[in-house]
């Protein structure tokens, strides 16, 4: 079959790689234009990680990442209040992006390719990208994140949109030798929590860009989970335009970033405030719910975050993408089209839902 894929991150590759094996014909159009390499940090791999990583012939990528050798929570004065010794490696979001979209063909993955339509009609469905171009496919897979073109399609009403949990994660991701001294004695080879009221801070040492564990080559990736009520006011570049969901690195204002910095010294322990003020280009991402009543509708299936969003405090987003992934290859396997698409919209629907609700869970005390 023809399948085309919008959304080249993780969940689109997982869902190529695994239709490619299988001699599908796949084309996955993503709409960076320079590619995503060199954005993501670490990840908790879960069992579906495993699976698909050897699925796809590459499980030594879920064995090389960046141990934390124990957890600590810090008290206000940067004092380490309660410690667990067991150990947790963070494998590298960039070394599992670069080694999937290694087994894509170049000509299987077209960047800058924004998609801004898709549709299904009878035993056919296709893409449309916004310089007029179209692909047409037997299967659409929208693999295209919160804001989901795909996803858009799909539902007519407005009544299936994220929902804002009224707090925001401040994201800070450094170079390892861009920490100060005080942030490398406290917090290095540790995977560090702060806890306040409406509020929590975490951090740990990640991979580099391009997967490097060595130490001095590693990354430090601290989140800052804030509640913010105005977030429509918040999310505006630095050139007065607004954002939907998120500002990526680069785009936060001077005077938001400097505000940023003097909360840090005066609400987090200053192990962590030194590293909020070392990081010069914070990116910030509102935190979402997001719940769909059905993951399929003819020929267009949603996969990821397109489908559901389950809060970062999980750890299971990428875990739950590559579970779609394998479910619906398997389906695809075992079943005619449309029989098969009705196979995957049940079985991944509750896991989605379970996923989500867990989520709020964790979350509830930082609403």
């Amino acid at each position: 079959m023809r399948v085309a894929i919008a959304g080249g991150s993780l969940g689109g590759l997982f869902a190529g790689a695994l239709l490619r094996r299988d001699g599908h014909e796949v084309t996955i159009l993503e709409r960076s234009a320079s590619g995503l390499d060199g954005r993501g940090a670490g990840l908790v791999a879960q069992e579906e990680v495993f699976a698909i990583l050897r699925a796809l012939g590459r499980p030594e990528v879920a064995t090389t990442g960046v141990t934390a050798h124990e957890r600590i929570t810090l008290d206000r004065a940067g004092g380490v209040a309660h410690r667990d010794a067991r150990s947790q490696m963070q494998i590298s979001w960039d070394a599992l992006y670069l080694a999937v979209r290694d087994l894509m063909p170049d000509g299987c993955y077209r960047i800058g390719a924004a998609v801004d339509a898709a549709g299904s009609d009878g035993d056919r469905a296709w893409l449309r990208t916004a310089d007029g171009g179209s692909v047409g496919a037997d299967i659409v897979i929208g693999a295209d994140g919160i804001g989901s073109v795909v996803r858009g399609s799909m539902f007519a009403s407005r009544e299936v949109e994220p929902h804002y949990a009224g707090y925001v994660a401040w994201r800070f991701l450094l170079p390892e030798p861009d920490l100060a001294p005080i942030s490398v004695a406290a917090l290095s080879e540790r995977f560090a929590f702060y806890h306040m009221t409406g509020g929590q801070a975490l951090g740990y040492l990640v991979a580099g860009p391009r997967g490097e564990i060595e130490p001095g080559r590693r990354r430090y990736n601290c989140v800052w989970y804030r509640r913010v009520a105005d977030l429509p006011g918040l999310l505006v570049n630095c050139r007065g335009e607004p954002h939907l969901y998120s500002l990526p690195r680069g785009s936060v204002p001077a005077d938001v970033r400097d505000r940023l910095v003097r909360d840090a010294y005066a609400l987090l322990p200053p192990p962590f405030a030194a590293v909020v003020e070392a990081e010069p280009e914070p990116f910030v991402q509102a935190i979402f719910d997001l719940e769909v009543p059905r993951m399929t509708n003819g020929r267009l299936a949603l996969l990821g975050d397109a489908a559901f969003i389950a809060r970062p405090h999980t750890a299971m987003g990428v875990a739950k993408a590559a579970g779609d992934a394998m479910a619906l290859a398997d389906a695809l396997r075992r079943e005619p089209v449309n029989a098969a698409l009705r196979r995957y919209d049940a079985e991944r629907s509750r896991v989605g839902q379970a996923i989500v609700q867990y989520g709020r869970r964790l979350g509830a005390s930082l609403e």
